[in-house]
């Protein structure tokens, strides 16, 4: 018993699945949410507005770390993406990516859990955004695949695993340290929810051009009906006899015997047929293309052919219009990354700050290709570099005349330049500018918007057309007046709200208000930014005038307001500011900052004294009950389990104490103790003071103290 207790012990902090040290070196730009609110700030001067696309809706761009620019799309976007592609850093230790403001290096022996800290809590945060049947994109290398496959596993869910492809993105090969030259990378595929399906890619003209016969049914190919590449064992039910002569193909009558998974013929084959299986020139088992009863129907489209001297069946394998499902290995010459990337970039910019392993803009347009049809479709990309998905988003809008929308995020680094900068006697404001979301970024989408000439010969290539805003992230810093914070956040939040109903024309600007029109006109942003006042019937006065759909937020000190108030304002939908905002941004910071072990402990110590000091036990189980479900959520926490539901709310204490236990990080006594204990701390909760003794509670201290140790808190 003594033996097994002390290997439930050391089995405790232990379980299956992918592990990191997720708390010794907590990200700052995370950190920061804990006492900022961010926000976006227009960028003036830097909108895009081609005349031909004035009835559009606008494309965006965010400047700043891509972590505070999606808890702001956590407000201004949940479940309104349909598509994220996106290129995070590979994580390859030759100094790709910063992790605190630090260069992540190869001997770093944290590198993969820093690595982890920062995918996660962003990949949390972009579930959030996609839509039930929105699917995410993710390139990676060899460095991170195991890793960042099995992330995605936990937070997207396994059966919504789409697939993993294969891309040969660098034929020329990267040579390594191990002998062995690397010429691809991977695309894995996640559904937010159980879809089965990608979308199929268009044939290719190599691949058309096999279709070189014709019917009154189209165009067609013969292909022999055993399909290569399957055997038998995969499908037995695809393994069945054909009767052939040299000018007939026929299906016999058959049985299936369930019990020995094949088909029993029903009838001997007529004079001159032969019987046919799937079998190749190896003597290999395999399967027919089609099932018994979809060869029976379409029996006129088979033929007998005799090739090497033996007879085979062939069909008729038809052109359709739906394209073909993407495989999972893709080589083609466009998907280089240096001619089809780099070399894209060189052309556009006549001098190139460095900027390296942009994506092949093919590679991003397939891939998009596959993750959606929807012409309309909103996609987002929040590690955008380059910008190479707006500019494959909007190569895609020409090839189909479709109304696809951006949002990329991307930070402003320098990329190790700094130093020359600074000594050539810039400040750190005009080092800014050569940063990648300046210097870049932003530069490539204006000119494959509005057109550009080719570095080299000059040739003109024509704008693809569409519009853009430039927004920068900004933080709000809390402070103990609550009240003076949430008006701060509403005088700040306006840019917000335009991202929120890609709504920009200013058309009013008050005091108290500010009105904003969609490119269409048919649309109105209406912010109220005082305390009920007489500006008001002003504002009031100048909505009424409005023709088209209104969207009004008013500023609220308690998150209520009087609809009575816009009784006769047609077309009106009202909502509060800032308190959605508010709890938005308190639930990111406690599902993605970990509970801290000093509260925990200054509760502790607090019970302490109440039980063994003043003999207090009910204010001291009351206490008790608060510390021991802040340390089973901490616990959950150190194993990469979740404390909130999908739907945002704290999990349930004893739903997490179930978690830890049937994943044996809870041995079978911590969980039933938990459980004894959490319903004591209940009962004192609730006044039930005569369920329990002293005695009881003291336990229930050593217990949570056991905890402790146990779990190194």
């Amino acid at each position: 018993m003594a033996i097994a207790e002390k290997q439930d012990s050391e089995l405790a902090s232990k379980k299956y699945g992918l592990n990191w040290d997720a708390e010794r070196e907590p990200e700052q730009v995370v950190l920061d949410c804990e006492n900022n609110l961010p926000v976006l700030k227009r960028v003036k001067g830097k909108e895009i507005r081609e005349p031909k696309n004035n009835g559009q809706e606008d494309n965006i761009l965010i400047e700043g770390d891509n972590y505070h620019a999606l808890t702001v799309l956590n407000y201004t976007h949940q479940e309104k993406i349909d598509v994220i592609y996106i290129d995070p850093p590979y994580n390859t230790g030759a100094q790709d990516w910063k992790y605190n403001n630090n260069y992540v290096v190869a001997e770093d022996g944290y590198r993969h859990s820093k690595w982890l800290n920062m995918m996660e809590k962003r990949l949390n945060l972009a579930k959030n955004l996609l839509k039930e049947d929105g699917v995410i994109c993710v390139t990676i290398d060899d460095y991170e695949l195991r890793t960042l496959w099995m992330l995605m596993d936990k937070i997207f869910g396994e059966n919504n695993h789409l697939g993993t492809i294969v891309i040969r993105n660098n034929p020329a090969g990267r040579s390594t340290t191990k002998g062995i030259s690397i010429t691809h990378e991977y695309a894995i595929f996640f559904g937010k929810s159980n879809i089965s399906h990608v979308f199929r890619l268009e044939r290719n003209q190599l691949q058309k051009d096999r279709y070189d016969q014709k019917d009154d049914k189209g165009f067609f190919e013969w292909v022999n009906f055993r399909k290569p590449g399957s055997m038998r064992i995969e499908s037995p039910s695809m393994f069945y006899p054909i009767f052939v002569t040299t000018e007939s193909v026929r299906i016999p009558k058959m049985q299936w015997n369930s019990i020995k998974e094949e088909w029993i013929t029903l009838e001997k084959p007529k004079k001159g047929e032969q019987i046919l299986y799937p079998v190749d020139e190896n003597g290999e088992e395999r399967r027919w293309r089609y099932g018994v009863e979809r060869a029976r129907a379409e029996i006129g489209e088979f033929k007998p052919k005799v090739q090497k001297g033996k007879l085979h069946a062939y069909v008729r394998g038809r052109l359709n219009d739906d394209g073909i499902l993407p495989m999972t290995w893709w080589d083609k010459k466009e998907y280089s990354s240096t001619a089809y990337g780099t070399n894209l970039l060189k052309e556009i910019f006549s001098k190139l700050q460095v900027f390296s392993y942009p994506k092949s803009i093919f590679a991003v347009i397939d891939c998009l290709k596959v993750m959606t049809d929807k012409k309309t479709a909103l996609v987002l990309d929040f590690f955008a570099g380059s910008g190479t998905t707006g500019h494959a988003v909007l190569e895609l809008n020409k090839e189909d005349v479709g109304n696809r929308k951006f949002i990329l995020c991307t930070n402003n680094e320098v990329n190790g330049i700094e130093k020359e900068l600074k000594e050539k006697g810039l400040s750190d404001k005009e080092i800014q500018e050569y940063g990648i979301c300046r210097k870049i970024t932003y530069p490539r989408l204006e000119k494959v918007i509005k057109g550009y000439k080719k570095n080299g010969n000059g040739e003109k290539v024509e704008g693809l057309g569409g519009n853009l805003q430039y927004f920068r992230t900004d933080l709000i810093k809390q402070t103990k007046n609550k009240d003076q914070v949430r008006l701060d956040l509403t005088e700040k939040c306006a840019e917000m709200l335009c991202v929120k109903e890609n709504i920009f024309n200013l058309e009013t600007e008050k005091e108290d208000y500010k009105i904003f029109s969609s490119n269409k006109g048919d649309k109105f942003l209406c912010v109220y930014y005082n305390l009920f006042d007489e500006s008001f019937k002003e504002f009031l006065k100048e909505i009424n005038k409005l023709k088209g759909e209104k969207k009004v937020y008013m500023f609220s000190i308690d998150g209520t307001t009087d609809r009575k108030l816009f009784a006769g304002v047609k077309d009106c939908v009202v909502e509060e500011i800032p308190q959605k905002i508010i709890d938005i941004y308190k639930q990111i910071v406690k599902m993605n900052i970990p509970v801290k072990a000093n509260t925990i402990f200054l509760e502790f110590e607090n019970a302490n004294k109440k039980i063994f000091g003043e003999k207090e036990k009910d204010e001291g189980a009351r206490i008790l009950r608060i510390v021991l479900e802040k340390t089973i959520q901490k616990i959950s926490q150190k194993n990469n389990f979740n404390i909130f539901k999908d739907n945002r709310k704290e999990e349930k204490i004893a739903t997490l104490n179930e978690r830890l236990y049937e994943s044996k990080v809870f041995n079978k006594v911590q969980w039933e103790e938990n459980k004894t204990f959490l319903a004591i701390g209940n009962n004192a909760s609730h006044g039930e003071y005569g369920d329990y003794n002293i005695k009881q509670v003291e336990n229930f201290y050593r217990h949570i103290q056991s905890l402790l140790n146990d779990f190194g808190i």
